[in-house]
């Protein structure tokens, strides 16, 4: 490894038999919500895996990584973290300019991070310039990314969705003065839709995100490749040990999120506890006296409903494989881990037809139900009929689980997206391993049995 500050450029792609060096940026990587803390440890793992060398640059709060990989912090001032969020620290706690932006952008209502991130990784990288064959960044979209694509370091990047259909949604939501600031908060979008437009390749989890990035952000088609994201089947997969709970229903979702329709699932769970014993379990933490906290209030539902967070991986499988449906009720997903993390347990799925979860369920009726977003009445309806009908949901949670295994696993993701970076690294360095196989050359034996 080069001394920090004494490199002078990118190296050359290593030869075919050595491992490819990847940063993986993340501006915070949240381990059981949120979706990037978990796309960041189980695509570094199998990146690792493959042979590849994966540093791991984030912000707080850090991801939790499996062994292999190693975590580069960039810390922020953690301004949003979930014992103390919005205090300003002490001025004395102040590092540099970038800090002062972030406290500045957090004073007048705005969302820093983004921003703030990708001016620290690439202050981080361009001190790095020799260590790294590609860079990776997931989501950020920040203005300093253009930096580390202009110090020549070949620059892969992930869109999930776009972040203007949750700001779009939110508005709609809000009232009054609650429209100025969440305009305020979502003023790191119009950023996040400049740089993406001179980004090249764009990695997005299904067909529908691209449209909607395209259409969203005005990026061009011809920059975007589908890559859907993974499942962990190590820990999501059939239980038959663990006996379902009659009439519970499960549900992975951010709760006071208007995005993620939980809202309508807590009507849809009032109308079917008027005509059956059922109970509903959301793993995730509502903001005390918040929107949802309310809801539950005012539907009756204390006593039907609860809400789990920080739960391990096997908490989760074992509480999904416990339930006898599980639900997605979101009325927008770039992709929807949750409902994949579902479909691997063999637990019948409800999902929206809405953003790329046709394309993860599939055809309506087959591997999971589709229904319309935002209407209580129809989603009870879908979710009464498989708590009556045993077979079906039996006959429903054998072909998620099958669907799975043939599209949606994480050695699979790593082993496409690792093709992505070869790809890259050809067109900014001309070079690229004469067989089209990105893995080592120890790893490509070790596939093959040698």
């Amino acid at each position: 490894m080069t001394q920090s500050g004494h490199s002078t450029g990118p190296s050359p792609r290593p030869a075919d038999d050595r491992p490819l060096r990847v940063a993986l940026l993340s501006y915070r990587s949240k381990e059981h919500c949120g979706g990037q803390g978990v796309y960041v440890r189980h695509l570094s793992r199998e990146l690792a895996a493959l042979g590849h060398q994966v540093t791991v640059f984030s912000g707080q709060p850090y991801p939790v990584l499996d062994e292999g990989v190693t975590l580069e912090k960039v810390p922020s001032l953690d301004l949003y973290n979930d014992v103390d969020p919005f205090t300003t620290p002490p001025v004395r706690e102040w590092r540099d300019w970038i800090d002062v932006l972030e406290v500045a952008t957090m004073w007048t209502a705005g969302f820093p991070e983004p921003l703030t991130f990708s001016l620290r990784a690439n202050r981080a990288l361009r001190r790095r310039l020799a260590d790294f064959d590609v860079v990776h960044d997931n989501q950020t979209l920040g203005w300093g990314l253009l930096g580390v694509r202009a110090a020549g370091l070949p620059l892969v990047t992930t869109i999930h969705h776009p972040i203007s259909v949750d700001r779009r949604i939110e508005l709609a939501e809000a009232r009054g003065l609650q429209k100025l600031s969440k305009r305020r908060w979502y003023g790191f979008v119009s950023m996040q839709a400049r740089v993406a437009r001179r980004l090249d390749p764009i990695l997005v989890p299904s067909r529908s995100s691209a449209d909607d990035i395209a259409r969203e952000f005005g990026v061009d088609p011809a920059t975007m490749e589908v890559t859907p994201l993974g499942v962990d089947t190590r820990y999501f997969h059939p239980r038959p040990e663990v006996e379902r709970v009659p009439g519970r229903i499960v549900c992975t979702a951010s709760a006071d999120s208007p995005l993620k329709g939980v809202g309508t699932l807590l009507r849809a769970a009032a109308k079917l506890a008027t005509e059956r014993e059922v109970s509903l379990t959301i793993v995730s933490r509502p903001k005390p006296g918040g929107p949802t906290d309310r809801l539950v209030d005012e539907l009756g539902l204390r006593d039907r409903v609860e809400f789990v967070n920080g739960i391990d991986d096997t908490a989760l499988a074992t509480l999904i494989a416990s339930a006898q449906v599980a639900v997605v009720p979101s009325f927008y997903e770039g992709f929807s881990l949750p409902a994949v993390e579902a479909m691997a347990c063999a637990t019948p799925l409800v999902a929206s037809h809405a953003g790329a979860l046709p394309e993860v369920v599939g055809t309506d009726g087959d591997a999971g139900r589709l229904v319309p977003p935002g209407d209580p009445d129809v989603l009870a309806g879908a979710l009464g009929a498989l708590l009556d009908d045993d077979r079906e949901r039996d006959r429903m949670g054998a072909a998620a689980w099958r669907r799975v295994q043939e599209r949606f696993t994480w050695s699979a993701v790593a082993e496409l997206t690792a093709r992505r970076y070869a790809d890259t690294i050809a067109a900014v360095t001309g070079r690229r391993p004469a067989d089209g196989d990105t893995r080592p050359a120890s790893a490509r034996a070790r596939a093959n049995g040698a």
